[in-house]
């Protein structure tokens, strides 16, 4: 990727039945879509546009509160599954938040 481009847009969805309904109304536009995907804070689902674009639409729920109180949210690091086996990593790269 390099300046100018994008690597995506991504829309929000009220919940999931919203992302049905999307998923549903993409489908019949013609689109090959994604599955619901889960990335635990929120699910999505994505599609590409003639010209190569990536759209995603991705639901509110259920959070970032979902693996850690309210009051303690960005304390510490939380990831998703997928990312857990890179935690060293990014932990050592972020800068500290003060």
């Amino acid at each position: 990727m390099g300046i100018g481009t994008v690597h995506h847009i991504a829309w929000r969805a009220e919940n999931e039945e919203d992302l049905k309904a999307w998923l549903d109304y993409v489908r019949e536009k013609g689109f090959r879509t994604s599955d619901v995907r889960d990335r635990k804070y929120f699910k999505s689902i994505y599609f590409r546009e003639k010209g190569g674009i990536l759209y995603e639409i991705a639901t509110d729920d259920p959070g970032f509160a979902v693996d850690e109180d309210k009051d303690s949210l960005g304390i510490n690091l939380m990831l998703p599954p997928q990312y857990e086996h890179m935690r060293e990593d990014l932990e050592e790269s972020l800068p500290p938040i003060k």
